[in-house]
């Protein structure tokens, strides 16, 4: 049964808040898509306007949150026809907005709802210097508009083999890691000038469509988001970011484990993943689980991610879990794909976490996620069941 009523109480939980407290045998209540109280609480349950669901000792957690893939841009089963990830001719695309290619019909938003993914961070693909912009959206719905968290929400760059490999044959820039380099330094010189001109011009300054959409970068309102695989690919764009003094997330960061200590130094936060992808190309020849647990203990805020489709998205939890295996501490295993994403993409004060007033976004396990035999008993997006298991 789906039910859409505006007051949900769940019971009998373990209540995983993911902000620091787990309360055991807990209760939750949601209220007009939002969370209105957490902990051991009690409510008048004949409430005709109530739906209780008993959690039956199960996890009850925030729902999981996919820091970077593609799911409904590069659509499965749909070939060319339904890949919209790369604009593969030109290298410079800064102006490019994943929301006018993410198509929620595709069938990984099911699939994400099936496994307690609520959330994920989606935008263009790494063959291009500079990709476009990525957005975090919700994954129950069939209009990309009304699942916008947050867009833009990061800007999509690429250092390393993707460029060096989809243009070298095109006759034209970038062909070496330095000229993706040297074109990412000019295209953000010249935002730069054109924020100082603006900011310095009269009303009727001319504005520049692909330069506006460098100014939230600017402005450190979002990050660039790198790609960034091998350790000389990550010290590059580490070194661009402080160049340019903007945010950055280091994505994939392959070869984090051989260089924790200076990534931490950085600041920055990793994604890490895809890491049940097979080693396809030379630059994730290092690629391992045992990244995550490195870098977080080296005091790196850690994600993980399933880069989908290079990893299927419900595969998500069970990536943090390996990860866990390899030496990530259980908890940060659930923090890298609950609040640590949150965080990373700058949606916390919505998602990520069990408190008052954060969005409804609620799963109900039988047990850890991280655990393969654990089944999804209940999807809650924004207060609104969006899958439940026959018979729970």
């Amino acid at each position: 049964m789906i039910s859409n009523m505006k007051r949900i109480f769940i019971k009998n939980g373990k209540i995983m808040t993911m902000a620091g407290y787990i309360h055991e045998n807990g209760s939750i209540l949601l209220e007009n898509g939002k969370i209105q109280a957490v902990g051991n609480i009690r409510v008048d349950e004949k409430q005709k306007d109530l739906l209780v669901i008993d959690a039956g000792g199960g996890w009850v957690m925030p729902g999981l949150i996919e820091a970077h893939c593609h799911m409904g841009i590069t659509e499965e089963k749909k070939g060319m026809e339904g890949d919209d990830c790369n604009e593969n001719v030109e290298p410079i695309t800064p102006y490019l907005r994943g929301i006018d290619a993410i198509n929620p019909i595709d069938a990984a938003f099911d699939d994400a709802v099936r496994a307690g993914i609520t959330a994920a961070m989606v935008g263009p693909g790494s063959s291009n210097v500079v990709g476009g912009q990525f957005a975090v959206i919700k994954t129950k719905g069939r209009k990309i508009d009304d699942l916008i968290v947050k867009a833009p929400a990061a800007m999509k760059t690429a250092f390393g083999e993707n460029p060096k490999v989809n243009y070298s044959g095109q006759g034209k820039m970038p062909v070496t890691r330095m000229s993706i380099a040297g074109m990412l330094r000019k295209e953000l010189f010249a935002a730069k000038q054109y924020a100082k001109k603006k900011e310095q011009a009269d009303k009727d300054f001319e504005e520049d469509f692909q330069y506006e959409s460098w100014l939230p970068v600017l402005n450190r309102e979002i990050p660039i988001k790198a790609h960034v695989h091998r350790a000389d690919d990550i010290f590059t764009a580490m070194r661009i970011a402080k160049e340019f003094d903007v945010k950055m997330t280091l994505d994939h960061c392959s070869e984090g484990h051989l260089i924790a200590e200076e990534v931490a130094k950085s600041g920055m936060p990793a994604i890490v993943g895809p890491d049940f992808a097979s080693r396809s190309k030379i630059e994730v020849q290092n690629m391992a689980f045992k990244t995550a647990g490195v870098l977080q203990k080296a005091g790196v805020m850690v994600a993980i991610t399933t880069d989908h489709p290079v990893s299927i998205i419900n595969s998500l939890p069970l990536c943090a879990g390996m990860a866990v295996k390899a030496g990530l501490p259980m908890l940060e295993g659930l923090k890298a794909i609950t609040i640590n994403p949150a965080i990373i993409c700058g949606v916390d004060d919505r998602i990520g976490s069990l408190e008052v007033g954060k969005d409804a976004d609620v799963v109900i396990y039988s047990g850890n996620p991280m655990e393969i035999f654990t089944e999804t008993y209940c999807t809650i997006i924004d207060g609104k069941i969006a899958y439940r298991k026959e018979g729970f």
